[in-house]
Parts: structure tokens; C-alpha cells; sequence
């Protein structure tokens, strides 16, 4: 069991180091999405949920694509319904960092601009009986 930890961790550093560079956030966004040819690395902000001096919740990989776009990656080696759970966790501190930053009241009678979330979950680990989608409505 300890020795499956430091592979755990190991897996999980290289995914969220790969995609620090803009090139490779924006080679996945084309990957998800190669209908839009127009997107560029200056479009790209990396907007993942990050713990540095308290114990909070962090993803492993959130980047937006201008304001129409955001997109939340978490890798798992271990397989978790619950996962669904937390990625809507992050989704929602994810909006809540974006109406702070562009300044949006969510208390004020106007209506808030928000992007389309994608949530992907990137299983590396044996499959066996996992879904291809998952659904909260379908699951809790």
C-alpha cells in the first residue's frame, strides 16, 4: 500500500506540470474541441483551484478559454463515484473566482455572464466497470 502512494503522487505531478505550459493547455483544448481552429495560447488562462497555505480544495487542472469557455480536468488513478461530487465542488469555486475577478454581482438584479463548464475526469488506472459518463442526477 505505501508504495502505491509515491506512484499516486508521481502520476499526479507530471499531469499537473505537463499542462503549467500554455502550449500544452491549448493542444488539449484542440484535442477536445478541434472544430474551433481559431483559438490561441494568449486565450488561454490557467485558472486551477490551487491550496498554498490552507487546506482547501484544489483540482488538478482548470483553464479557461477566453469568457466562453472553462474547463476542469481532474486525474485519477483510483476510481471514485464521489469524483462527481468534487468536480462540482471545484466548478463551483471555479465561478466563484471568476465573478470576483471580472467584478459580477451575483447579489444584484443584473444577470452574471458566466462560461461553459466542461468537467472531464482521466482515468489511468484498471478498468473494469467504469462509465464512459457520469451523471449526478443519475448517481445521487
Amino acid at each position: 500500500m505505501a508504495e502505491s502512494t509515491p506512484k499516486r503522487k508521481i502520476r499526479e505531478s507530471v499531469f499537473t506540470n505537463l499542462f503549467q505550459e500554455k502550449k500544452y493547455l491549448l493542444q488539449l483544448y484542440k484535442a477536445l474541441h478541434p472544430e474551433d481552429g481559431e483559438a490561441t495560447e494568449d486565450e488561454i488562462a490557467d485558472i486551477t483551484l490551487k491550496h498554498v497555505l490552507v487546506d482547501a480544495d484544489y483540482n488538478d487542472l482548470g483553464f479557461s478559454v477566453g469568457d466562453r469557455l472553462m474547463v476542469l480536468v481532474e486525474s485519477q488513478s483510483t476510481w471514485t463515484m464521489n469524483i462527481i461530487i468534487r468536480a462540482l465542488m471545484y466548478l463551483m469555486q471555479t465561478y466563484h473566482d471568476y465573478f470576483r475577478r471580472t467584478n459580477q454581482n451575483l447579489y444584484g438584479s443584473k444577470k452574471v455572464k458566466m462560461p461553459k463548464p466542461e468537467l472531464y475526469v482521466i482515468f489511468t488506472g484498471e478498468r473494469k466497470t467504469i462509465p464512459d459518463i457520469i451523471s449526478l442526477k443519475g448517481l445521487f
